[in-house]
């Protein structure tokens, strides 16, 4: 049995980092899956609906931009990975067994209590750690969008934080927005 683990969001000048852990059952409709940056924004949707329903597991983690400030993006992508590791364990109503592994997405791994591989490009590779990917990256993209009705003259809808001409020049001309990663450099 494998559990899979993403992030999405290491990369924006604002919001937090937000990973997934995912088990899916032998039956799982693998055909939904890809690297969430390869699927369309709708495609992506349906294949959490499916995920969040089929999985035998699955869990989300967070943590906030003050955090990546405090500890780098690094640790806090780790951070977030371990809360979502811990959040599908509390789903989790059988028992792991002594074949159970982890698997994430990356060169490095969280600090948790299971055997943990790093696997680069993984999210393009194995099927749970794909799922995470979609849980990860939708999660993160709604919470964006939430905070483009709350900071709309930042335009979260459009480039979720990432560090597009737009948004650095949005950034330079209102400041620093409530969920700004000060940290990371704009210009």
């Amino acid at each position: 049995m494998i559990c899979g683990i993403d992030e999405a969001g290491r990369g924006p000048l604002a919001g937090p980092v937000c990973a997934a852990a995912v088990i899916l059952p032998d039956n799982f409709p693998l055909d939904l899956l890809n690297d969430s940056k390869k699927l369309t924004a709708a495609r992506r949707d349906e294949a959490r609906r499916i995920i969040c329903t089929e999985a035998l597991a699955w869990g989300v983690g967070w943590a906030s931009h003050t955090e990546i400030d405090e500890i780098n993006i690094l640790q806090a992508s780790l951070l977030a990975m371990k809360r979502a590791f811990v959040e599908m364990l509390k789903r989790i109503t059988f028992p792991l067994g002594d074949d159970f592994s982890v698997i994430v997405d990356g060169n490095k791994t969280p600090n948790i209590d299971a055997p943990c591989t790093a696997v680069v490009k993984a999210d393009a590779k194995i099927h749970e750690v794909m799922a995470a990917s979609i849980l990860a990256k939708t999660a993160r993209d709604r919470y964006m969008d939430y905070m483009a009705c709350l900071y709309p003259q930042y335009g979260y809808a459009k480039h979720k934080g990432y560090p597009t001409k737009a948004h650095r020049e949005l950034v330079l001309k209102y400041g620093h927005s409530p969920i700004q990663r000060v940290s990371f450099t704009v210009r």
